[in-house]
C-alpha cells in the first residue's frame, strides 16, 4: 500500500466508530439536503406558474427516480465492493469495480435518454399525466431525459467517493450542482420568462456541471479508485458483484418511482389539486428523511471497510449507533414538521384544497417517518456487508411491496383519506419486519467476533 492508502486504512479502522460516522455523515447530510433542496426549489418556483405546472414536477419524480436508481445501483454496488476490498488491501481489484461501474452508468444513462425522447408522450401518460398536465410534463421531461447520462454517472461517482470515506469530496460535486440549480431556477423561469422549460434547463445544466466536477476528482487521482478504460472489466463476475450488491438500491429508488407513479394515477381521480398536494408532501417528507439517509451513507463505508478488515465488533457498534442516532434526529425534525404542516404546504401553494389535502397527508407521513430509519438501518447494513438478498427484500418492503397494494385498495374504500394513509401504514409494516432481521444480524456478528 502507498502512503495515502495506508493513512486511509488507519482512519477507517482505528478512528472511534461514533466519531468516524459523525465525521463522514456531516458532508453526506449536507449533500442530501442540497440535493433535496434543489428538487424542492423546482417544485417551489414551478408552483408559482400554476397548479398544473406544480403537478407536472410531481409526475417527473418517477422519471428522475428511475434514472437515479441505475446510478445508485452501479454506484453503491461498486462502492460496497470497493470499500471491502480496500479494507482487505486489494487496491488494484477495487479499481476494476470503479471504472466498470462508471461506464455501466454512462451507457444506461444514454439508453434512457434515447428511448425516453423517442417515446416521451406515452411515457408521460404512464407516469400519471392528465390532459392538462401532459404538455407541461413533456416540456420539463425533455430536459430531465437529456440530463440522464449526467445523473447516472454523478450518482456512481458520488457513491464510490463516499464508500472510500471521502465524503467531503463527494459533497463538492453534488452540492455545486444543486446550488447552481437553485440559482438558475428563478433566473430562467421568471427573469427570462421561460416558464417550466427554464426549470428543466436549470436541472440539466446543473447535473452536467456537477458530474464533470466529480469526474475531475478521479482524473486528478484523489481517491484510490480510478476511472479509466485501463481498469474497465467485462468479466461477468465483476458485473455480477456490482449489480447484485447494488440491486437493493435499484429496488429502493425504482420502487419509489413506481410507487409515486401509482400515487399520481390514484390521485388523478381527485383532480390536479390532489396530485399537486401529494407531490409537495412527497418532496417535503423526503427532505426530512434525507437527513437520516445522509447519516446512513456516512455509516456504510465504516461498516463495509471494517467488515472487509474483519473487525466485526466495530461493525456491530456502527449499526447500533446508526439506529439510535438516525431515529432521534428524525423524531425531532418530523415533530417540528407535524406542528407546522399546513404552513409548510402553504409555502408552495395557497389553494385551499391543496393545503387541506397536503396538510393532513404530511402530518400522517411525519408520524410514519419515526419508524422508517429502522428499515433503513437494516437495508444499508445488509447492503454494506454484501448480504444483497436481505437488503433487497427490505428495500422492496420500504418502497413498494406493501405500499402499492395499499394505494390501489385504500382510495377505493376511503377516498382521499386512503391516499393519505397508504404511505404511513406501509412504512409501519416494513419496520415491524426489519426489527428481528437487524437483531439477528447483530447476534451473528457477536458470534463471529468471539470465534476470531
Amino acid at each position: 500500500m502507498d502512503n495515502s492508502a495506508a493513512k486511509q486504512f488507519d482512519k477507517m479502522t482505528k478512528t472511534p466508530v461514533k466519531k468516524l460516522i459523525s465525521r463522514l455523515a456531516v458532508p453526506t447530510v449536507i449533500s442530501m439536503l442540497i440535493t433535496m433542496l434543489y428538487n424542492i426549489a423546482d417544485t417551489y418556483f414551478v408552483s408559482k406558474i400554476s397548479v398544473s405546472a406544480s403537478a407536472a414536477t410531481g409526475v417527473m419524480i418517477s422519471l428522475m427516480g428511475v434514472i437515479q436508481a441505475f446510478g445508485f445501483m452501479f454506484g453503491q454496488g461498486a462502492g460496497s465492493n470497493i470499500s471491502r476490498r480496500l479494507g482487505a488491501k486489494e487496491i488494484e481489484e477495487a479499481r476494476k469495480y470503479s471504472s466498470t461501474a462508471y461506464f455501466l452508468g454512462l451507457s444506461v444513462g444514454l439508453i434512457i435518454m434515447a428511448f425516453g425522447l423517442i417515446f416521451i408522450v406515452p411515457l408521460m401518460r404512464i407516469m400519471g399525466s392528465t390532459e392538462t398536465i401532459l404538455p407541461l410534463a413533456k416540456t420539463y421531461g425533455t430536459f430531465i431525459l437529456i440530463a440522464a447520462p449526467a445523473m447516472t454517472t454523478s450518482f456512481v461517482l458520488n457513491n464510490i467517493l463516499r464508500f472510500e470515506g471521502m465524503a467531503k469530496l463527494a459533497m463538492i460535486g453534488i452540492s455545486t450542482g444543486g446550488l447552481l440549480n437553485i440559482a438558475l431556477d428563478p433566473l430562467l423561469i421568471f427573469t427570462f420568462k421561460m416558464g417550466i422549460a427554464g426549470a428543466g434547463i436549470a436541472t440539466a445544466l446543473s447535473q452536467y456541471i456537477g458530474m464533470f466536477i466529480l469526474l475531475s476528482i478521479f482524473l486528478m487521482k484523489k481517491p484510490q479508485s480510478r476511472i479509466s478504460f485501463k481498469y474497465l472489466s467485462l468479466k461477468l463476475s465483476i458485473i455480477k458483484d456490482i449489480v447484485a450488491v447494488g440491486l437493493p438500491s435499484f429496488a429502493r429508488q425504482g420502487l419509489n418511482s413506481v410507487s409515486t407513479m401509482f400515487f399520481n394515477l390514484q390521485a388523478a381521480e381527485f383532480g390536479d389539486e390532489c396530485i399537486a398536494a401529494i407531490s409537495i408532501v412527497a418532496k417535503v417528507g423526503m427532505f426530512i428523511f434525507s437527513v437520516a439517509i445522509g447519516i446512513g451513507q456516512g455509516f456504510q463505508p465504516v461498516c463495509s471497510f471494517n467488515f472487509g478488515a474483519k473487525l466485526y465488533n466495530r461493525v456491530k457498534e456502527s449499526i447500533k449507533f446508526l439506529w439510535i442516532y438516525s431515529t432521534a434526529v428524525i423524531a425531532v425534525l418530523a415533530g417540528i414538521c407535524f406542528v407546522f404542516a399546513p404552513w409548510v404546504i402553504g409555502l408552495f401553494r395557497k389553494d385551499e384544497a391543496v393545503v387541506d389535502i397536503g396538510g393532513t397527508a404530511l402530518r400522517m407521513l411525519c408520524v410514519a417517518l419515526l419508524v422508517l430509519p429502522t428499515v433503513m438501518v437494516g437495508n444499508m447494513s445488509f447492503q454494506a456487508v454484501g448480504k444483497s438478498g436481505k437488503a433487497f427484500f427490505l428495500a422492496c418492503a420500504q418502497n413498494g411491496l406493501f405500499f402499492i397494494p395499499l394505494i390501489i385498495i385504500l382510495p377505493k374504500l376511503f377516498g382521499i383519506l386512503g391516499i393519505q394513509l397508504a404511505w404511513p401504514i406501509s412504512y409501519c409494516i416494513a419496520a415491524v419486519i426489519a426489527v428481528p432481521m437487524i437483531l439477528s444480524f447483530i447476534k451473528e456478528l457477536k458470534k463471529t467476533e468471539s470465534l476470531n
